[in-house]
């Protein structure tokens, strides 16, 4: 089957248009990476694509395709590392995920953060992991073992898949995001056995816990999540989707559930794109325990769900104590110390976002 003739197939309108099969998807996606598809016929494809609304077929198949071509990051298996997304930036809160990472991993997790930080109008968290002090430009080999060595490191997309990268950066010019934001998501550089994914469009949630599972994962969690990131809110209840040994479970949350007061959205309020600086040192106040209250409970419970997701603790409660130790002992802010400390070795490098 051509190009031509699949987007013929997806964009006859809503009761002509028909998915893709696994095969015409993965066809479709090689072309797309590979640079067969002329530029009209990747722009017509990313918006009638946009229009149907990608099936879980497609969505599977094109991800698992996308991954074909990349090596996985060498961070061994028996570290249990939990593969943490984060490519939805942030307009009115701050990136509770970035502490509440550094958090679990000093409680004794291992996390592999990845991410982009070029959506219009909205700051990543790659931006205020800077302002901490961590790196942000690490090849692939080097964030392996930064994993590895110390149980936390991020990842950018545009180093790790250039592709997928290049199809981030066509929202700017379609001015709509496009079926390669969700497979950014499901990546899963280091294909860890447990992903935490977070989103915001409601058309997407079921689905993608459906495509994990397609896929072979074989445990995550999927988070309608703060402002599409995996956040819980300490405000509202937040809805998951538990997936394991190939059973997916709806589960609630809220911050009552563990014992910490009900927040506001003050507490969770976030900081311009030209205030990271701002941000880091609120974080940072956190993470040295310096900061009581409804920030720092958001945090606490966040890293409490991704120590719950690496297998710290049989629920998401008995993990919040961990996550409080590694406050209150000092441990997180240790962590934060080590992550800072320069990486040594080839494969660092930099790059002008």
């Amino acid at each position: 089957m051509s190009m031509q003739e699949c987007i013929a197939k997806i964009c006859k309108g809503p009761r002509a248009a028909k998915d893709l099969t696994w095969d015409e998807a993965k066809l479709v996606m090689k072309a797309l990476i590979e640079g067969e598809a002329t530029p009209v016929q990747v722009g017509a494809f990313l918006m009638a694509m946009r229009i149907k609304m990608e099936s879980v077929t497609e969505l599977a198949s094109m991800t698992a395709t996308a991954r074909s071509y990349v090596a996985p990051v060498p961070i061994p298996r028996e570290l249990g590392v939990v593969d943490l997304p984060s490519y939805a930036g942030k307009q009115e809160t701050f990136h509770a995920l970035a502490a509440a990472a550094i958090v679990a991993s000093a409680a004794g997790a291992s996390v592999l953060m990845h991410g982009y930080d070029g959506i219009p109008g909205r700051a990543g968290i790659a931006g205020v992991l800077k302002a901490l002090g961590l790196p942000i430009d690490l090849e692939p080999k080097v964030a392996a073992e930064e994993v590895t060595r110390c149980g936390f490191a991020y990842l950018d997309v545009a180093l790790y898949h250039p592709p997928i990268y290049r199809f981030l950066e066509m929202r700017q010019e379609l001015g709509a995001r496009n079926v390669f934001h969700p497979i950014a998501r499901l990546l899963n550089p280091a294909r860890a056995a447990s992903q935490v994914i977070g989103l915001s469009h409601p058309l997407h949630f079921e689905k993608t816990a459906e495509v994990l599972r397609m896929l072979g994962c074989t445990r995550a969690l999927v988070v309608s999540g703060v402002e599409g990131d995996p956040e819980l809110s300490i405000a509202a209840l937040t809805r998951v989707l538990e997936l394991r040994d190939e059973r997916i479970t709806p589960l609630s949350f809220t911050s009552k559930d563990i014992g910490l007061p009900l927040g506001t959205r003050r507490d969770m309020a976030g900081f311009p794109s030209n205030q990271r600086n701002k941000e880091a040192d609120l974080l940072r106040r956190i993470l040295h325990n310096q900061l009581q209250g409804g920030p720092c409970n958001w945090v606490l419970m966040n890293a409490a769900l991704i120590l719950y997701a690496a297998g710290k603790g049989a629920t998401w409660v008995s993990c919040v104590p961990l996550a409080r130790r590694a406050l209150e002992e000092g441990a997180a802010a240790r962590k934060l110390e080590e992550l800072t400390q320069e990486p040594v070795g080839p494969g660092v490098t930099g790059r002008i976002h």
